[in-house]
């Protein structure tokens, strides 16, 4: 079943001068002012603005009385709708293949098929959410089985993010206001009017009557909200990007015949990426069938490539989720992520060197939805600092570790609190209560001590931990350590932790 991502951004046009001037206060209150002839007024605010009492749509003098230091703009459609369409090339790049602008303020794709690679569908709102927060733009995200569902909730609601259960969109949109219903704004007045005022009223009333005043559109956005009806997204496209395409006169649905004509758009897109000097990170294939909806299937390598048997057969380990329906009348593939690529001179010895390229491997588990990435050293002690995430085949960094102790196979994301018996200040715990759990220790290492890192936080100047090896009857062995030297308490709280267990 087909899933639909909306991405509000109500505060775009704040949001955007706020980026294009990064000197403007936090605490200073927005509001851009649109103007038609001698009239202006307040076209958008940011949430500060809002809190003081100012509201679209109000006279800009009228916002200027109630708030003496409100900072007013004069509104740039063309620019923000520039910023818009860098955000959504943004969001196809990263999250799907079939990405659209949705009105002046919002985003809509359809993850099908792509939500696996982010781990699911609440991961992926809630990286979406939080990625948006860290480029500071407010979002709300909505995921719902339709277009229209999505669109409407993203919108209503109170909070970042929204999960409309697979079946669920009747109970989800039938409370919600008809101006939600994407319909034209005389229309909406008029149902108002009549006193309709929300979707289920309107979605529970004869068709016939509605239909012969207002036209087809009510019907038409009603099933397209409740999947009676398709809504295909036109997805977004650069310029730039590579594409490659063929149209059908009779539509195919085989598998055979779809993987033939995969096969032949490769070549032609490697050819075309040989003749720039590229090659490609990130490819998407675009399925339109003949009743007007689309399917799109990602798939991504390590490294630039433009080998053809091996982008071939990424796409054709996939083809068969691509469902046909009543036949496939278009296939488009598109580079939506190239990079210069060499020719490499190989030489031929008698005998090979042995090379071990792990890249197909990290390629296939890739596009299977699994994070590959290698652990590289980083030059800390505190050991929650002292590994980072690089990419799989990224170079080797130049920092190393240089610890003369013994360092645990797995260290916790963050040191898990628990309870211990010890003596202090220096002697190691006889037993310690972890998840529950009690173990009594048999053995025992230490301490190594550990300082903070003051020129990184003024509140480690005078941090101590003490860390100690330890091992129970049963012979596993942990890391924990003692907040603090156990005596000074500005060193620490005295507090044991967990945080790394021995292989």
């Amino acid at each position: 079943m087909t899933r639909v991502v909306s991405i509000y951004l109500p505060d775009l046009p704040t949001d955007r001068i706020r980026r294009a001037d990064p000197s403007i206060p936090p605490e200073q209150a927005i509001a851009v002012i649109a103007r038609s002839g001698s009239k202006r007024w307040v076209s958008a605010a940011d949430a500060a603005a809002r809190k003081a009492g100012v509201r679209p749509g109000m006279p800009a003098a009228k916002a200027q009385a109630i708030f003496r230091d409100l900072m007013m703009v004069e509104a740039d459609a063309s620019a923000d709708a520039a910023a818009l369409q860098r955000i959504t090339l943004w969001a196809l790049t990263v999250y799907s293949p079939i990405v659209a602008v949705d009105g002046i303020d919002g985003i809509v794709m359809d993850t099908e098929g792509a939500d696996h690679l982010q781990g699911g569908e609440l991961p992926m709102v809630t990286k979406i959410a939080n990625q948006c927060r860290a480029k500071k733009l407010s979002a709300r995200v909505a995921v719902a089985d339709t277009w229209g569902a999505a669109h409407a909730c993203a919108r209503a609601i109170n909070r970042e993010t929204v999960i409309v259960p697979k079946g669920g969109t009747v109970r989800a949109v039938e409370k919600l206001p008809l101006s939600l219903l994407r319909l034209p704004e005389k229309i909406v007045a008029d149902l108002r009017t009549l006193g309709f005022q929300t979707i289920g009223e309107l979605a529970n009333t004869a068709r016939a009557p509605l239909a012969l005043r207002f036209g087809p559109e009510i019907g038409r956005r009603l099933d397209q909200m409740f999947g009676r009806m398709s809504e295909p997204i036109e997805p977004v496209r650069a310029p730039e990007w590579i594409e490659v395409s063929r149209s059908f006169a009779e539509p195919i649905g085989a598998a055979e015949t779809i993987n033939k004509y995969v096969g032949r758009l490769v070549t032609q897109l490697v050819g075309e990426l040989q003749r720039r000097g590229l090659g490609v990170r990130r490819t998407d294939l675009i399925v339109d069938k003949v009743d007007g909806t689309r399917q799109a299937i990602r798939a991504g390598t390590a490294k630039p490539a433009r080998d053809v048997a091996w982008l071939t057969k990424l796409f054709r380990d996939r083809t068969e989720k691509i469902e046909p329906g009543f036949g496939i009348e278009k296939l488009t593939l598109a580079a939506v992520m190239s990079e210069t690529l060499d020719e490499e001179q190989r030489s031929s010895p008698l005998v090979a060197d042995e090379t071990t390229d792990i890249t197909p491997l990290i390629d296939v588990l890739g596009n299977r939805g699994q994070r590959v990435y290698r652990l590289a050293p980083v030059a800390s002690d505190v050991p929650e600092r002292s590994v980072r995430r690089v990419a799989a085949t990224s170079e080797p960094v130049g920092a190393i570790w240089t610890h003369h102790w013994q360092r645990p196979v797995r260290l916790l994301h963050r040191p898990d609190a628990i309870s211990a018996i010890a003596l202090m200040p220096d002697y190691p715990p006889r037993s310690i209560t972890w998840r529950g759990r009690r173990h009594n220790v048999v053995r025992a290492d230490g301490p190594e001590r550990i300082f903070g890192e003051w020129w990184m936080r003024d509140s480690e100047f005078d941090a101590v931990r003490d860390y100690y090896v330890i091992e129970n009857q049963a012979g596993e062995r942990f890391w924990i350590f003692r907040s603090g030297d156990g005596v000074d308490p500005e060193t620490g709280d005295r507090q044991w932790y967990m945080h790394g267990i021995f292989a």
